[in-house]
């Protein structure tokens, strides 16, 4: 039976500098959000990733870095790609990094949202040190079925959270809002999470046994 010591720190993978250093950023970053963007924000799968990548530092379990992974992965690569092409070309080419061109936006504000480039190298070498838990698409398709109804009924459409309204900066007015959220909520697992699945099974080995959460 693991002692509490062992639960927090883990086995001893991850750097303590590291878990150290994300634990700082999270720090600054919670109050940073409540106060410029409202809780509501705290919702958006990237956030989530976020806090789960900390909890997944000092745990040192698969399972969570294998869920975020299946969950975050292609829309961070995304992220990543509208804002370095959108950075060294003035081309705008998603929505989706808008944000980070807004001369309104104060810049510490927009440099927390650096996380965004973080996020997938922690995730690759948590699952590269660890092993994927092949379980992840199931994890990631429950989590999605639990934030995009949470998303669609405590935040406003100006914030669009998790794109539950539509994708882009307008809600989109083609479909009725209850069956645009019924799509989207097979659109991830179908269109997303399972070939990212799919292809982390294919590159990472299983995880020890006794890594699967008890």
């Amino acid at each position: 039976m693991e002692s509490a010591k062992d639960y927090l720190i883990g086995k001893g993978i991850a750097p303590l500098w590291l878990k150290l250093g994300y634990a700082a950023f999270v720090a600054v970053l919670i109050p940073v959000y409540w106060i410029h963007y409202g809780p509501g924000n705290f919702l958006w799968f990237s956030d989530v990733a976020l806090f789960a990548g900390l909890v997944a530092l000092w745990r040192e379990d698969s399972w969570l870095p294998s869920m975020m992974a299946v969950a975050v992965l292609v829309p961070e690569l995304a992220w990543n790609i509208g804002f370095f092409f959108r950075l060294l070309t003035g081309i705008p080419i998603f929505d989706l990094t808008n944000y980070m061109f807004d001369s309104d936006l104060p810049l510490y504000l927009r440099g927390l949202s650096l996380f965004h480039v973080i996020i997938p190298p922690v995730l690759i070498w948590l699952i590269y040190r660890l092993g994927y838990d092949r379980r992840g698409f199931w994890f990631a398709t429950i989590m999605a079925w639990i934030l995009l109804p949470l998303s669609y009924l405590l935040t406003e459409p100006s914030e669009n959270i998790n794109w539950v309204y539509g994708f882009g900066d307008d809600p989109q007015d083609r479909f009725h809002p209850l069956a645009y959220l019924g799509m989207l909520m097979l659109f991830f697992p179908v269109a997303i999470y399972l070939p990212t699945h799919l292809a982390l099974r294919k590159i990472f080995r299983k995880p020890h046994p006794k890594q699967h959460p008890q």
